[in-house]
């Protein structure tokens, strides 16, 4: 009986530990303002079809106290949040709210963590959080020009392999889903252009702002493209950019019909401007990077006396100029852009303005210099006046902003 007593008690200790070790290891309670991907109330959960609909987004919202505070770092050199924030942010003139105050410029974008969606205004240094829906796990964001939406693109399922784009409003509420696994998502001021590839090729889309259907706008046997606009009825497509692969970049008509401009390049990437009069594009020849410019009406190919990869870069909204994060002596013998991309080589950049009518590069701002920390730019944003340049320090996800 002495013997059986004492195997039940040590069972019953060993049950009891074992109890102890599962809950205090293995189901910890979230952080206060964070849920889980997919955990019910975080991440908007798309319909079944994965087309149209409402989502149901998380309710529990970051407290004040957790708001970053504007640092002032120069008389020009803001840095907006410590971030991490999501790529993808927007820079907006805004009018003067009464006879007695100037006109400025609003910079509105996701933080990383929580999803919430946070408004600067530059000229006061006032930062306010305008939605506080907790939407963690969001990739990047596009953002409508007057910066009333956003489509914001996340991962989910048990092995995260569904891409899913939705419509943030920049209140945090009544958003919209477009289709599942869009492999691109460019947008305008009144439309979103969208591009489904499979195994079949490709087919670009517009769409209302609203997420509804508008027109087809081409269809391509290649499968893997990156798109945007190249001015009102054109749109700029080149091969997702990899240093194994020669790329090319195409102008596309409103017919659906597809112009080479440049390739097969190694690692090519292009960026059209406003007007799509000009691409900029990057690539890599004898193991160097380099940038030109072409002029979509004549096809003049014009080298560039600077270099970086093209989607450190940003357009001026007139096209008269470009700004771009310009690596100081990048490693030499890596393979560009892919491993700027997987985060394998991170630069140390500068800020650089290039006219488009000279050729002209001038050196704009020295941020180690003037920051005392590396900037690895992306992300670069700029207002319609061209008098704020906003970017993203890809090594810490942190937010700045430069008046020009």
């Amino acid at each position: 009986m002495r013997r059986t007593l004492t195997i039940t008690a040590i069972a019953i200790v060993l049950f009891g530990g074992g109890l102890f070790v599962y809950f205090y290891f293995f189901t910890s309670t979230p952080s206060e303002g964070v849920t889980p991907p997919d955990a019910g109330g975080g991440l908007p959960i798309a319909p079944t079809a994965g087309q149209q609909g409402t989502p149901t987004l998380g309710g529990t919202s970051l407290t004040p106290a957790q708001i970053d505070t504007p640092t002032s770092i120069s008389a020009r050199l803001v840095k907006i949040s410590a971030g991490p924030v999501v790529k993808g942010e927007v820079a907006v003139d805004i009018k003067a709210a009464n006879a007695s105050s100037s006109p400025g410029v609003v910079v509105n974008y996701i933080e990383r963590q929580s999803g919430n969606i946070f408004s600067y205004q530059v000229g006061s240094a006032n930062l306010t959080r305008i939605s506080n829906k907790t939407i963690p796990g969001i990739e990047t964001a596009s953002w409508l020009p007057n910066a009333s939406l956003a489509f914001v693109r996340y991962l989910s399922g048990t092995d995260f392999s569904t891409i899913n784009t939705y419509g943030l409003p920049s209140k945090g509420s009544d958003g919209f889903f477009l289709p599942q696994n869009l492999a691109d998502v460019a947008v305008a001021s009144t439309s979103v252009l969208v591009l489904t590839s499979g195994v079949n090729g490709s087919v670009a889309s517009r769409k209302h702002i609203d997420g509804t259907p508008l027109s087809t706008v081409f269809s391509s046997p290649l499968s893997a493209l990156r798109v945007s606009f190249a001015g009102k009825n054109r749109y700029l497509a080149f091969t997702k950019p990899s240093m194994t692969l020669p790329g090319s970049a195409f102008l596309v008509d409103s017919t659906g019909h597809f112009s080479r401009i440049l390739g097969p390049q190694k690692g090519l990437v292009a960026l059209a401007s406003p007007s799509g009069k000009w691409v900029l594009a990057s690539f890599v020849a004898d193991d160097t990077m380099r940038m030109e410019l072409v002029d979509t009406a004549t096809g003049e190919i014009i080298p560039l006396p600077v270099a970086t990869i093209t989607d450190k870069c940003v357009w001026a909204a007139d096209d008269s100029v470009i700004y771009c994060g310009i690596p100081v002596a990048p490693p030499t013998g890596r393979n560009y852009p892919d491993d700027w991309y997987q985060g394998a080589v991170p630069f140390n950049d500068r800020i650089w303005k290039i006219q488009v009518a000279s050729r002209y590069a001038q050196l704009v701002l020295d941020f180690p210099t003037e920051a005392n920390e590396s900037l690895d730019a992306e992300a670069l944003a700029i207002n319609p006046k061209g008098t704020v340049l906003v970017f993203l320090n890809k090594n810490n996800g942190s937010l700045w902003s430069y008046q020009l």
